[in-house]
């Protein structure tokens, strides 16, 4: 039999925390020394000790100076010339081929190679090696390699304090530089002694930035001018709008007063296509979007406020994420909020109010990524919260096609400008994926860890076989894509375009669908309140008559035996009556009785 003992203790007791607190020392013991002890102690003499025989050494690191590269220029000159022989003199040269053409071994080479050359050429005239013998068949192109991606570039901040890379531009002449945008985004949170300078980016050079971008306050965005390469546009943290010269060197060119800038960080500028190339429109969270002049940047230009209701106040408009301009529509544009909504506009309207056009409600946070289709202006890209959608104008109230909840953040997204179905996106993670829709619709063709840290822009080359990625701690990741990525496939625009619209053929079933529904149920909700309130429409008077029928009656019953109490009090002695008498009394209650009777028929008429 087993010896149990059962500790009991109250419930509220489990996992009670220590309470600790300060008291006075006490002494728990004493102990005296004992001279016995001292004689009992025995000295060991001698000691032995184990000692080690090898050297001791310690282990070092030391972190080695970071290869530097110099670009240098070679001048090639023609050769093959002897060397009393000058070829930029032309007399020289005809000489000396004089003397070469009347040598016999120059005529014997060339009568050799004569005859070998026109051979070649008559097999190629006899059969065309390069001739297409089934031109009309369709097939899809299937890409010969597996998709991939490989670092080409890292360029890192060179600044103490990292910085996260806000944005990115490729140089629109030839694109061997990139303009990178640092800043801290995290409001008041902003390290002290922080620089807000920016930096262009030679591809070739990793190891220092081409030059330095001095503005007043770090920049959150930073665009190259497409018809001036010598001239950005920057969108300052604290709301302005800077314009450089690279010609001029690191400082302003051109900087918007701050009583006519934006009162948030600037999150989208964007170049206009016009005449003079100096037309600029910016987007801010304080819900306005402006539109400057850079050779005049004392004030914009016109103002329009994000407010969807239509009252033009700037309490309730909406703030700017991300701002998207196609400049085949020079006439709309198209601005992501923070609310995750996607306010389309027209800037030709005439009032503020018409300016908005539509909206298209989908993600549950803040439209970081806003681009249409290179080929499909109709359809274009969004990214929020966990998830990249696709939208059309002809469906504005859901997206046509969308990707998968991730368990990251999405942060950027850009579509492919060599092919229609592929798009790239970046997430907090450090994941860049890219999505060809052409092969797969469910998960990214390639997904690739770029870095630890958080991934903020991306921006893609406009041969599309570069990409770079901008990351938290400033690291801009420069990948190129196999060519399978950046090779337009046989077919592909038209299977893109009939896929863009079967998608939204089939939203605009289920709208329809949705709204019919919608109306039935409105439909069904009235009838029934209608039915409820007929019914205790009857049942109410129902019971209403019936109780004015019993209260009459009741009435009627009283009136009738008290008029027969009055009637037996008045009545004298009994006598025998004559016959006269008793005529008059039938006669009296006959036509007391008859104006009873009216009485009561009065009564409940």
């Amino acid at each position: 039999m087993e010896i149990v003992y059962v500790y009991v203790k109250k419930r509220s007791e489990f996992g009670k925390q220590c309470n600790f607190s300060d008291r006075q020392a006490e002494l728990n013991i004493d102990i005296m020394p004992n001279p016995e002890l001292a004689e009992q102690f025995v000295e060991r003499n001698p000691v032995d000790t184990g000692i080690q025989c090898s050297i001791s050494m310690s282990e070092h690191e030391a972190n080695s100076e970071r290869f530097e590269m110099e670009t240098r220029g070679v001048n090639h000159v023609e050769g093959g010339w002897p060397k009393d022989v000058n070829p930029l003199e032309l007399e020289q040269t005809i000489r000396f081929r004089k003397k070469v053409e009347k040598d016999e071994n120059y005529v014997n080479a060339i009568m050799q190679l004569g005859s070998i050359m026109e051979h070649c050429i008559k097999q190629n005239n006899a059969i065309d090696i390069y001739e297409e013998y089934f031109n009309d068949e369709e097939a899809v192109e299937v890409m010969e390699e597996d998709p991939s991606a490989k670092t080409i570039n890292v360029f890192r901040d060179p600044q103490e304090i990292k910085r996260a890379a806000t944005h990115l531009s490729w140089h629109p002449d030839g694109h061997r530089k990139l303009a990178v945008a640092y800043s801290c985004l995290d409001f008041q949170r902003a390290p002290v002694g922080m620089s807000s300078d920016s930096y262009i980016w030679d591809l070739e050079n990793p190891n220092k930035p081409e030059l330095a971008l001095k503005p007043s306050s770090p920049l959150v965005t930073l665009e190259f001018n497409p018809k001036d390469s010598h001239v950005l546009l920057g969108g300052c943290y604290n709301g302005q709008i800077a314009c450089w010269d690279t010609r001029k060197g690191s400082l302003v060119a051109e900087l918007s007063t701050i009583e006519f800038s934006h009162r948030d960080p600037v999150y989208g500028t964007i170049w206009l296509q016009s005449k003079t190339g100096t037309e600029c429109f910016s987007a801010s969270t304080d819900g306005q979007v402006m539109w400057w002049d850079t050779r005049k940047m004392s004030e914009p230009t016109e103002v329009v406020i994000l407010d969807i209701t239509k009252k033009e106040q700037l309490e309730n408009a909406l703030g700017a994420i991300s701002l998207e301009f196609e400049s085949t529509l020079p006439t709309k544009f198209m601005v992501g909020t923070e609310q995750g909504i996607v306010i389309s506009c027209n800037r030709k309207a005439k009032t503020s109010a018409e300016k908005i056009v539509c909206t298209f409600p989908g993600h549950h946070g803040p439209i970081y990524a806003l681009q249409r289709n290179p080929f499909y202006p109709k359809n274009f890209l969004t990214v929020g919260d966990w998830t990249a959608r696709i939208w059309s104008e002809d469906s504005r109230e859901s997206s046509i096609m969308w990707t998968k909840y991730h368990m990251a953040y999405l942060t950027d997204a850009a579509w492919s400008p060599v092919r229609p179905a592929v798009f790239f996106t970046t997430k907090m993670d450090g994941t860049l994926d890219i999505w060809d829709f052409m092969f797969e619709q469910c998960d990214p063709t390639l997904s690739l860890k770029v870095c630890d840290e958080a991934l903020f822009c991306l921006r893609v080359q406009d041969n599309g076989c570069l990409i770079a990625c901008g990351s938290q701690l400033g690291t801009t990741t420069l990948l190129e894509v196999s060519p399978g990525l950046s090779t337009l496939q046989r077919n592909e625009k038209n299977v893109a375009s009939s896929m863009f619209e079967r998608e939204t053929r089939r939203e605009k079933i289920l709208e329809a669908r949705h709204r019919e529904m919608r109306l039935k149920e409105k439909g069904k909700a009235e009838g029934r309140d209608e039915e409820q309130t007929n019914e205790e429409l009857a049942v109410d008077l129902e019971a209403l008559v019936s109780k004015a029928e019993e209260e009459f009656f009741d009435i009627i019953f009283a009136e009738l035996k008290k008029k027969e109490a009055d009637a037996i009090k008045l009545t004298p002695v009994p006598q025998q009556p004559s016959p006269e008498e008793d005529q008059a009394v039938e006669e009296g209650e006959e036509a007391a009785g008859e104006e009873g009777d009216e009485e009561v028929e009065e009564d409940l008429a």
